[in-house]
């Protein structure tokens, strides 16, 4: 028979549907501009889902689909030469972009969306890659929230706040527990030197020491030790030498 697991248990990963927004204020593609502009100024987000008449997802709208505005005077005027090079499709689209008054001609299309079950690495991924601050979440191909950066950050503050809790039990307290942790730590990561590189840990303090041939791996090793739970310290005596030249660098202090 198996023994019963003991200590901290890995939670479950997190998804877009755990932490996005349910209560989501929407507009419709037919909806006045300025009721959508009231509406993201009264509920204080930057950007609201479009939706068509049959309730799925049509578009979204952002603060950037408004900054070129003839009402600001800030809409685009470009040159004789630049208009003629352009040519008349594009300055239409831009000409109703900056003077119509109807949210469907505004808006962004195509959206990118997640699903629900879609983990936060792929939410963060889509993020980065297509410069967005929030993403429309779907289960059914239907819209039931959104996930901005803002959730994302929250859910980083509060996985801090857990970090620096309580010590769960079974964290290694003996130097050489420590060492071994730091050590299985390191063991994870690929840049990690594994030639002239030595951990040492007294007291719940390591000493890093050894050579390091990129300076980039220094504060990279320092913080990837200090996250071992039960350091309470790491000292730095590595020395960084230059690949080409040979030049040694030792540590500052």
């Amino acid at each position: 028979m198996t023994p019963p697991r003991t200590g901290p248990q890995p939670s479950a990963p997190l998804t877009a549907g755990a932490l996005m927004t349910r209560d989501v204020a929407s507009v419709t593609a037919g909806s006045p501009l300025g009721v959508a502009i009231r509406l993201m100024l009264a509920r204080h987000v930057t950007g609201l889902p479009v939706l068509a008449a049959d309730g799925g997802l049509a578009g979204i709208l952002t603060e950037g689909d408004l900054l070129r505005r003839a009402e600001l005077g800030t809409d685009t005027r470009r040159s004789a030469w630049m208009q003629f090079v352009m040519g008349p499709n594009r300055l239409a689209r831009d000409y109703v972009g900056a003077h119509s008054r109807v949210v469907g001609d505004i808006m962004t299309t195509p959206v990118h969306t997640v699903d629900a079950a879609a983990p936060l690495a792929e939410v963060a991924a889509l993020m980065e890659n297509k410069h967005v601050k929030r993403v429309p979440v779907l289960s059914d191909q239907r819209m039931v929230g959104i996930i901005s950066r803002a959730d994302l950050l929250r859910a980083l503050g509060a996985a801090l706040d857990d970090l620096q809790g309580d010590e769960p039990p079974g964290v290694p307290r003996t130097d050489a527990a420590l060492r071994r942790a730091v050590l299985v730590e390191l063991a994870r990561l690929s840049w990690v030197p594994h030639c002239g590189f030595k951990v040492h840990v007294n007291e719940g303090v390591v000493d890093l020491d050894g050579i390091i041939f990129a300076e980039a791996e220094r504060e990279a090793l320092k913080v990837a030790a200090s996250n071992v739970p039960g350091v309470s310290g790491v000292v730095d005596h590595l020395t960084w030498v230059e690949p080409n030249s040979g030049m040694s660098v030792p540590p500052e202090g």
